[in-house]
């Protein structure tokens, strides 16, 4: 099979249900071909071997589909038990280098943790504060929802920085942003309850319903 980006979006386009398949979560206005969700990650998987130079190609692409199957692939690369460290280090530098191809919130939620949140779990997290007072609501998508990998794989000490995330982007009103800051939240509390509890008696007041009532879906 070609790895290319060509091919994937060809196999891709087998599965369209143009009409069927509308994708109406879909916010931006690239071209939507109708492919299944599950078709997506399928193929995107099946093509994980790929150069980073053909995943970046797909994230040229006009389709949602092909630009959606690109990030996923990244999450592919960066979850594999084979991946080398320098693999890694190359889709996290993608991922950031071409945050411009992001025009949905599911390419972050499909990749972030693992292509961005992996490779920072040991080093400092400034470009996630550099994410965070962003213009660009899903830069700073980015920036809260990278932070989930330390909730899963960190220990306490790692939550730190999500809580000092969440905190500067407690007064987002985007949706795209306010919704991930409840749920990195929650999962921060699923791993140290005491400092979820700590940190909503502080902010708990001013924080807008939705945000506090993700925060507080997995409390006992």
């Amino acid at each position: 099979m070609e790895l290319t980006a060509a091919a994937l979006v060809a196999a891709l386009r087998e599965y369209a249900k143009p009409g069927e398949v509308t994708h109406k979560h879909y916010p931006g206005a690239g071209e939507v071909l109708g492919v299944p969700m599950r078709s997506t990650f399928d193929t995107a998987k099946a093509f994980t071997a790929m150069s980073f130079a053909e995943v970046e190609r797909l994230l040229d692409e006009a389709s949602y589909e092909g630009r959606l199957a690109g990030f996923c692939v990244l999450d592919f690369k960066a979850r594999g038990k084979r991946t080398t460290d320098d693999e890694r280090q190359a889709a996290y530098e993608l991922y950031l280098r071409r945050h411009d191809a992001i025009d949905s919130w599911d390419m972050v939620d499909r990749a972030a943790p693992h292509v961005i949140g992996r490779q920072l779990l040991h080093r400092k997290r400034d470009p996630l504060f550099a994410l965070a007072r962003s213009a660009d609501p899903l830069r700073r998508r980015t920036a809260i929802t990278a932070p989930l990998y330390f909730a899963r794989f960190g220990t306490p000490a790692d939550l730190t920085d999500l809580f000092a995330i969440a905190e500067l982007l407690l007064s987002d009103k985007d949706p795209v942003v306010s919704k991930p800051v409840g749920i990195a939240l929650k999962y921060a509390g699923v791993l140290d309850e005491p400092a979820l509890r700590s940190f909503l008696a502080k902010h708990e007041k001013v924080m807008q319903k939705p945000t506090l009532r993700y925060a507080r879906e997995k409390l006992t």
